[in-house]
């Protein structure tokens, strides 16, 4: 199978949720994608919610983000705190929204959209109990909502769900489900 390229970045904090980000990283190369893992951290070397360590593919300082059509923030609580403290992420964010590419955010991520304006209008979920995050977002409870170039999804139980929702958005519906057919995903 040949597709053509599209450039993701899935940014890794310390913290981040292990199966959003690796799920989003995993269905989405079989979906031919090309996608890099960037650390927020100046190492490498992340370490997960749950004490995972993952290598990332460069630091965030290191990419060039000038090509990339969509970035991806995952959940888990410290993780989403370390993207949001980060002002480089910041200025990226606001500079995707400004430029209408695509943002994925899941869990607890989605609330960094919103308390820095970026869900205004918008429909959006995250993580239950964390919802006055979504400041200015028609809050929804679905598992995954996708809103122009904004995709949220609300926790680690809908990452296959999610990512499945970034390939439609970069690719087609067509692609989404064959990928979830190859891996035996039953919606």
């Amino acid at each position: 199978m040949k597709f053509s390229m599209k450039k993701v970045t899935v940014l890794l904090a310390d913290g981040f949720e292990e199966i959003e980000g690796l799920t989003v990283v995993d269905v989405l190369r079989r979906a031919g994608i090309s996608l890099t893992t960037a650390s927020i951290m100046k190492r490498e070397q992340v370490t997960g919610a749950h004490q995972i360590q993952v290598k990332a593919d460069c630091l965030m300082e290191e990419t060039d983000f000038s090509d990339t059509k969509m970035v991806v923030l995952p959940g888990g609580l410290g993780g989403m705190q370390n993207l949001e403290a980060h002002e480089s992420v910041r200025e990226l964010l606001r500079q995707f929204a400004r430029e209408q590419r695509y943002i994925g955010a899941i869990c607890a991520a989605p609330t960094i959209l919103g308390r820095m304006g970026l869900l205004e209008g918008k429909r959006a979920v995250c993580y239950p109990s964390m919802e006055d995050g979504l400041v200015g977002a028609e809050v929804c409870y679905e598992g995954v909502v996708a809103d122009g170039t904004i995709i949220t999804g609300r926790g680690m139980g809908v990452s296959i769900d999610f990512a499945l929702r970034l390939v439609e958005a970069l690719r087609d519906e067509t692609l989404a489900d064959e990928i979830a057919e190859q891996i035996v995903y039953q919606k």
